[in-house]
């Protein structure tokens, strides 16, 4: 809905009944001192609510934009005949946040806190993408720390954890299975303690950063993930026990949102969606980068190419992620976290405190106290940032929803010409109308869960 303001004179004003109708069907008007405002509504609906001639019963339902049944602000455009779904259409862009275009003002470091904020559910999966394309262009990809490489691949796992863990709680949730609802936001909470521990943040981290991380491990931490570690798999195993052959579970899942490969493949379809219908395609195994080439584990597939086989190629993601980080603690040796080049290494020296995460008092007392010339390229590095080499480069990482692509431009200053996102939920969105029509409306819930959008990836 929005607002249009027309000015006008006085005498216009005063001669004009006191609720002045505008002409148009959509949209009403009123006078105010300041002049005529037009209340504007949409106009799409005399576009799809008109039948064609010859049809006897269609409804359109709007589901959507907020709705308990859709994942974040998606707005579903469904035509019916009966209970039968013979058109569905995605209306998006309700949460866009102009985050791409914001990136173009801020240094190629302060980007990191934006590109975290877009799938709020995978925010260590934006941060690793976006950086493993910033250090292409600097070309220091071989330059970064053994130790800072292994430190994101534990946390990107365990963020894949977490995002699946919200896709099946919620799926189950929004076909009625409450239980996985409990048990997955459950079980998710262990996770979140760890990297809560570890960045100081439950989300939006802003953590991997250009040259490595943002800081070390803390105290205690190995010991604290190998704990969840150990004990996340007997947890998870009341999901899986209970709805994998539950026939009221099948029945609701099983061919269901139908997507074979020829479709995947036409519409660029990735991630779990790709691996439900039988192609063991994962950017970590196709493209490894941080070092996954050096890790042992298997890429989850099924051949049905459905709800039922996107939530099982999940639940066996969920395991192997484990498997990774249990390789990876046993990797870690010490060292440094950021790469040498003290012209790219910032923030120098970070600490987590009780207000989260920010400079250790040792580091504010060097360069506030002891070294002039520290405080002085600490406040250039802040303030103005570095310098990437001109060019252009596209980068692409495995996020929990598929591949997460980013091409970046650089003109040769501290801040990016350019940088575009190609996100998984926004491909993966476009399988709705193969997923939907001429299935059932109660399919279109199940359907829409498991390619699980989500809309701050999508509108960016």
């Amino acid at each position: 809905m929005a607002d249009v303001t027309y000015e006008t004179s006085y005498d216009d004003l005063v001669n004009e009944p006191p609720l002045a109708q505008a002409s148009d069907a959509y949209a009403g008007a009123y006078d105010t001192t300041e002049g005529r405002v037009f209340t504007v509504i949409g106009q799409d609906w005399d576009s799809v609510l008109a039948p064609d001639e010859g049809e006897k019963e269609r409804i359109v339902v709007n589901m959507g934009p907020q709705h308990p049944s859709t994942h974040g602000v998606l707005r579903l455009i469904l035509e019916l005949e009966g209970e039968t779904v013979t058109e569905a259409r995605c209306g998006i862009g309700y949460l866009h946040t102009g985050i791409e275009k914001n990136l173009e003002y801020r240094t190629w470091t302060q980007a990191v806190a934006y590109v975290t904020r877009m799938d709020y559910l995978a925010p260590l999966a934006n941060e690793a993408g976006y950086v493993h394309a910033v250090e292409k262009l600097l070309g220091i990809v071989d330059d970064i720390p053994a130790r800072a490489n292994l430190i994101r691949i534990i946390t990107l796992e365990l963020n894949r954890i977490t995002s699946h863990l919200v896709c099946l709680a919620t799926g189950g949730f929004e076909m009625g299975a409450l239980t996985a609802m409990t048990n997955g936001f459950r079980d998710r909470e262990l996770v979140m303690d760890l990297l809560e521990m570890i960045t100081g943040l439950r989300m939006n981290h802003a953590y991997i950063r250009p040259g490595g991380v943002a800081q070390d491990l803390p105290e205690g931490a190995v010991a604290a993930i190998r704990k969840v570690m150990a004990q996340l798999p007997k947890q998870l195993d009341g999901v899986p026990r209970m709805l994998v052959d539950n026939g009221v579970w099948k029945d609701r899942t099983s061919g269901i949102g139908y997507l074979d490969l020829a479709g995947c493949m036409a519409l660029g379809i990735t991630g779990p969606v790709l691996r439900s219908a039988g192609l063991p395609y994962d950017v970590r195994k196709a493209q490894p980068y941080f070092g996954y080439e050096k890790f042992d584990f298997d890429v989850p597939t099924t051949d049905t190419c459905d709800v039922y086989g996107r939530f099982l190629v999940r639940l066996e993601e969920i395991n192997q992620s484990i498997r990774i980080v249990l390789q990876a603690l046993d990797m870690l040796e010490p060292g440094p976290v950021m790469v040498a080049d003290k012209k790219i290494a910032w923030p120098s020296q970070l600490a987590i405190g009780a207000d989260g995460m920010g400079n250790s008092l040792e580091h504010i007392r060097h360069i506030m106290g002891e070294s002039m010339e520290a405080l002085i390229h600490h406040f250039k590095l802040v303030t103005e940032g570095f310098k990437v080499p001109a060019g252009q480069v596209y980068s692409a990482t495995e996020a929990p929803r598929g591949e997460l692509g980013v091409h970046i431009v650089s003109d040769g200053g501290t801040r990016p010409y350019r940088v575009h996102f190609r996100d998984p939920s926004f491909n993966n969105l476009q399988a709705t109308a193969a997923m939907c029509e001429g299935g059932q409306v109660a399919d279109v819930i199940g359907a829409v869960a498991s390619i699980d959008p989500v809309m701050g990836g999508v509108d960016r």
